[in-house]
């Protein structure tokens, strides 16, 4: 285990902001959403929970597609189930 840690460390840190955690949260919960809803559950701007959705994105916590002029975010939730082998 302690050879994934400098690889596991960046999906981690991802968990460890409030608004992110909060962003995992809604996902779970709501499932896919646009976001704009994703916006009204964190106390950032638009642009701010993009960059926190991006982020997310790039450490392989949520995907997203498009619909139309939206995007819309699904978690993904095979890395939360590999984070219990911690």
């Amino acid at each position: 285990m302690s050879g994934h840690v400098a690889v596991d460390a960046p999906f981690f840190d991802a968990l460890g902001d409030p608004n992110r955690l909060r962003i995992i949260v809604r996902l779970c919960d709501q499932g896919p959403s646009s976001t704009s809803q994703v916006t009204s559950v964190i106390p950032v701007t638009r642009q701010a929970a993009s960059k926190h959705l991006q982020l997310l994105e790039s450490v392989g916590l949520v995907s997203s597609s498009r619909r139309g002029r939206e995007r819309v975010w699904t978690v993904q939730t095979q890395p939360l189930a590999s984070a219990s082998d911690y």
